[in-house]
């Protein structure tokens, strides 16, 4: 079966909120709903579990980050897996250059799929994002996001390297975030990155909003004053 290939269940119909997160690329939105509901769930991409939650729990969920990316940023989607979030992020904000790093062939093959079905503007990369490769084709982003891909110290290391001094790492986390940053302060000190902060997004829009753990990437002479302050 194709990655928009038609589902007629009924609790594949997008939520209110998809409009006013959505607008105009609604459709798309839809589209990539069925994807995952068909073939992500053939694939083993998403449990089938996840299908009715597909739009709150996932799609929305992601979607709702762009509102901590500025306009015309570069954006690397570290694991991306089934495409969360960048993919929804590019349908919600078209302006934002993408690139999904994802080392599985069968996920990078259904995200391929879609892209082109969709008429994405969106580049998908093979590779893990410690590997130099990556490193080199998709380094140096304003911006790098993941989701349930790693614990944050983890995430650190693989995300500092990809993005310019200032950019950010934004993680999309859970109820614990605040938790795991306390936790992983110190790792994300020698990662290089500093102003860490948990930020909740569609707030207003959102039933239950996303929780992101927000971290830039630090100047070395800012990262030598902040160790020495340690």
């Amino acid at each position: 079966m194709e990655p928009d290939a038609d589902v007629t269940a009924p609790d594949l119909a997008p939520p209110a909120e998809a409009a006013a997160v959505f607008g105009d690329r609604l459709a798309l939105a839809e589209k990539y709903c069925r994807a995952l509901a068909s073939a992500g769930v053939e694939r083993g991409l998403i449990g089938p579990r996840e299908v009715p939650r597909l739009w709150d729990r996932h799609i929305l969920n992601c979607a709702v980050v762009g509102e901590l990316i500025a306009a015309g940023s570069t954006v690397v989607d570290v694991g991306s897996g089934a495409g969360l979030p960048g993919i929804p992020l590019a349908i919600a904000r078209p302006d934002l250059r993408i690139t999904l790093v994802e080392p599985l062939l069968r996920r990078t093959v259904f995200l391929a799929e879609f892209i082109e079905s969709a008429g994405l503007e969106v580049t998908v990369v093979r590779g893990r994002a410690e590997q130099s490769g990556v490193k080199k084709e998709a380094g140096g982003a304003d911006v790098v996001t993941s989701r349930a891909v790693a614990p944050l110290a983890k995430l650190a290391g693989w995300s500092m390297p990809l993005v310019h001094e200032h950019g950010r790492m934004l993680a999309l986390k859970g109820a614990s975030a605040a938790e795991e940053l306390a936790r992983d302060r110190d790792e994300l000190t020698r990662a290089g990155a500093g102003r860490a902060q948990v930020l909740e997004c569609g707030v207003g829009v959102l039933s239950t909003p996303t929780v992101v753990i927000s971290a830039e990437r630090l100047p070395r002479a800012e990262r030598r004053q902040q160790r020495r302050g340690r």
